[in-house]
C-alpha cells in the first residue's frame, strides 16, 4: 500500500510540473502582449515596453519559469495582472464558491444516480428501464449552455420564480439558495445521465451472476437480494466513475459559471486565460491537476477496498 501511494505521489508531482511547464510555454506563443492587455489598446509602445520591463517579461522564459516555480513552492503564487492583486487573494475565494456549487450538485448526482441506476438495472428491458435510459441519453446530449438557456427561459423569463444570474450577493431580491438553483440544475442534468448509465450497466451485469440466482432460489426476498448481494457488487465499477465527476464539478464548470455570471473557479480561469494572466492560470492549472490525480488515487483505493480480488493481488 505504501509503495502504491509513493508511486502515485511521485506521479502527481511529475504531472504538475509537466502541466505547469506546458502552460508557461503556451503563453509564450499566444498572440498579443501581456503588458498591452494590461494597459489597454490606447497605450503607447513606450508605455508597453516600460511595463514589460518592470514585470520582467523581457527575460528568457526559463528564468521566469524557475522564479515562478521557486515562489510557488514557498506558497507565493504571484500577482494577478488581471485582478491587480495577489493570486492567493483571488483563487481561494473563487474556489470556495465553486466548492459550494460542486458539493450540492455532487450530493444530488450521487443519490439520484444510484437510485435511478439501480431501479433501471433491476429489471432490464422493462418500461422503467427504457424510460430512464432514454432520459439519461437526452439530458447528457444537451450542452450545458443550451440547458442553461432553456431553464432560464422557463423559470426566469416565463415564470419569474428564479434569478437569471448568480452573483452570490444576499443584499438583493434573491437569496443565496435561490441563486444556486439554476447552476446546480444544469450541472446535475448534464452529468447525471452519464453516471446513471454506468450504475445501470453494472447492475444489469450483477443481476445475471450465479450468486444472485442462488440467493433467489434460497428463498430470499427480492429486496434482500438487492440490498445484501447485488448493491455492493454493483457499486464497484461506478464508484470510480462517481469520484471522477468531482474533477468536472470543480474545474470543468466554466460554461455554467459564465452563463449565470457565477463568481467561481472556472469563470476565473476563463477570464485569466483571455487576459493572458499567467500567474492565475498557472495556479489554477496546478490545482486542477491536483484534484484530478487525487480523485484517481482515492478511486483506486476505494476500488481496492470494494473488490477483495484486487486488494489481495
Amino acid at each position: 500500500m505504501l509503495a502504491f501511494l509513493g508511486k502515485r505521489f511521485l506521479s502527481l508531482i511529475f504531472t504538475m510540473l509537466a502541466v505547469s511547464a506546458l502552460v508557461f510555454a503556451a503563453f509564450e506563443f499566444t498572440p498579443g502582449q501581456v503588458a498591452r492587455k494590461v494597459l489597454g489598446p490606447f497605450a503607447t509602445q513606450d508605455q508597453v515596453d516600460q511595463l514589460t520591463e518592470r514585470m520582467g517579461l523581457n527575460r528568457p522564459v526559463y528564468e521566469r519559469y524557475w522564479e515562478w516555480l521557486t515562489n510557488t513552492a514557498s506558497g507565493n503564487l504571484g500577482t494577478s495582472t488581471l485582478y491587480k492583486t495577489e493570486v492567493n487573494n483571488i483563487i481561494w475565494d473563487r474556489l470556495g464558491n465553486t466548492l459550494i456549487l460542486a458539493a450540492v450538485a455532487f450530493a444530488i448526482i450521487v443519490v439520484a444516480s444510484i437510485f435511478f441506476g439501480i431501479a433501471a438495472g433491476m429489471r432490464e428491458g422493462s418500461k422503467l428501464d427504457r424510460a430512464i435510459s432514454v432520459a439519461s441519453i437526452v439530458t447528457t446530449s444537451v450542452p450545458e449552455f443550451a440547458s442553461g438557456v432553456f431553464l432560464a427561459s422557463i423559470f426566469v423569463i416565463w415564470l419569474g420564480v428564479l434569478p437569471g444570474t448568480s452573483p452570490l450577493e444576499s443584499s438583493g431580491q434573491w437569496s443565496i439558495a435561490a441563486q444556486l438553483v439554476l447552476p446546480v440544475s444544469v450541472m446535475v442534468l448534464y452529468d447525471l445521465g452519464y453516471v446513471v448509465r454506468m450504475v445501470r450497466a453494472s447492475m444489469v451485469e450483477v443481476m445475471t451472476k450465479p450468486y444472485i440466482r442462488t440467493a433467489i432460489l434460497k428463498g430470499l426476498s427480492f429486496r434482500q437480494v438487492i440490498l445484501k448481494h447485488a448493491l455492493r457488487n454493483a457499486m464497484i465499477a461506478p464508484f470510480t466513475v462517481i469520484l471522477l465527476q468531482i474533477n468536472y464539478l470543480i474545474t470543468g464548470v466554466v460554461v455554467v459559471e459564465a452563463v449565470f455570471a457565477y463568481p467561481g473557479f472556472g469563470r476565473m480561469l476563463l477570464e485569466a486565460a483571455l487576459a493572458q494572466d499567467i500567474a492565475t492560470v498557472e495556479a489554477a492549472s496546478l490545482f486542477a491537476v491536483f484534484v484530478t490525480v487525487t480523485t484517481q488515487i482515492v478511486g483506486d483505493l476505494g476500488y481496492m477496498y470494494l473488490n477483495p480480488r484486487i486488494r489481495f493481488a
